[in-house]
């Protein structure tokens, strides 16, 4: 499915160059048009997920987890950002959480620090996320902070406009903030590219937040940290459907999920994957269900025994690596990737 693949540096700057040429000219046609909000990206409209052009076969995109990860990969992500953007192909970069590592500081100065690198990418950056961005803030490696007030602040910098992406060419998307049930899961969101539907799904490590937050001053509050997991599952479930929803209305050739967390069989996970093994037997199409957390780049085809359904992580604790990741509806497999190593400096 993947091969590795080592880039040069060389006419690195000339393929920049050209691709922020070719990038104005669509904005530009795009704005005369009343269209697009990103090149190659659809928006999505009045709380419909977007479609998009047929023009072009396929389309690539940028995946990420697990970074940056410590004040050496913050200090070697702007060679990540460039290596990415230098790739004229790739029209949208994912990151499948994990801002920082668990032992750094949650404060808003180091969030605020690391939204500022992601808006350094040239296309639409979406982020999910990650125990390490909120539920790991109990720690006092961390700063011992009350996790829900954490996950309050990483919506506020993370998702400054809701159903509007990261970048600084961001594209409209749909939220799950747009429900009445579940009003605070902005960071739920859909879109589709070439008919196939993308959602990201507010699953975590930490058994899913189930993991006591042991190291507040005073200790766990399980009634808190319950009311918080029920309340998000709940909402990850209903997204799950709408997703699968989605893509049967209007007959995509495939499914994207992308969470933090892979959903074991374990508790904190149980429900939702089994959600995803019933709906993805359901649809019968190609299904990629991608995370991070464990940081090893992986890949289980055939996942929980349904095929079709195929589990990708992606690298994690890492500035030098990323998958490049393509979607061809017209294929079989409708999903491809190729590991990426930036080259030094």
């Amino acid at each position: 499915m993947w091969a590795p693949c080592h880039r040069t540096a060389a006419g690195s700057g000339d393929r920049l160059s050209m691709r922020k040429s070719l990038l104005a000219a669509t904005v530009i046609a795009a704005s005369l048009a009343g269209g697009i909000a990103s090149p190659g990206i659809a928006a999505a409209d009045s709380g419909h997920a977007g479609t998009t052009s047929d023009r072009g076969r396929s389309f690539t995109f940028a995946l990420l987890g697990d970074t940056p990860y410590g004040a050496a990969q913050e200090a070697a992500f702007p060679l990540l950002v460039d290596d990415v953007n230098s790739d004229r192909d790739v029209k949208l970069v994912l990151h499948a959480g994990d801002v920082k590592s668990g032992s750094t500081t949650c404060d808003d100065a180091h969030l605020t620090a690391t939204a500022k690198q992601y808006q350094t990418f040239e296309d639409p950056f979406v982020l999910t996320p990650g125990d390490n961005d909120w539920t790991d803030c109990h720690r006092a490696a961390a700063g011992g902070f009350l996790p829900t007030e954490r996950l309050e602040a990483f919506r506020r910098l993370f998702y400054p406009v809701a159903g509007r992406t990261l970048g600084r060419h961001p594209m409209k998307v749909e939220t799950q903030a747009r429900d009445q049930d579940h009003r605070d899961y902005l960071e739920n969101v859909l879109f589709t590219e070439k008919r196939v539907v993308f959602a990201t799904v507010h699953v975590v490590g930490s058994s899913n937040d189930l993991a006591p937050w042991g190291e507040l001053p005073g200790g766990d509050r399980p009634e808190a940290r319950m009311a918080e997991y029920e309340a998000r599952k709940a909402a990850a479930l209903d997204w799950i459907d709408d997703a699968f929803n989605t893509a049967r209305r209007t007959h995509a050739p495939g499914v994207l999920l992308m969470m933090q967390a892979e959903p074991t069989q374990t508790e904190g996970f149980a429900d939702i994957r089994e959600r995803i093994v019933e709906r993805s037997r359901a649809y019968g199409k190609p299904v990629l269900l991608v995370h991070g957390d464990e940081h090893v780049q992986e890949v289980e085809p055939n996942y929980a025994g349904v095929p079709g359904l195929t589990r990708l992580e992606t690298f994690g604790d890492t500035a030098s690596q990323w998958l490049r990741v393509t979607v061809d509806p017209k294929s079989p497999e409708v999903f491809s990737w190729e590991r990426r190593t930036v080259p030094a400096a």
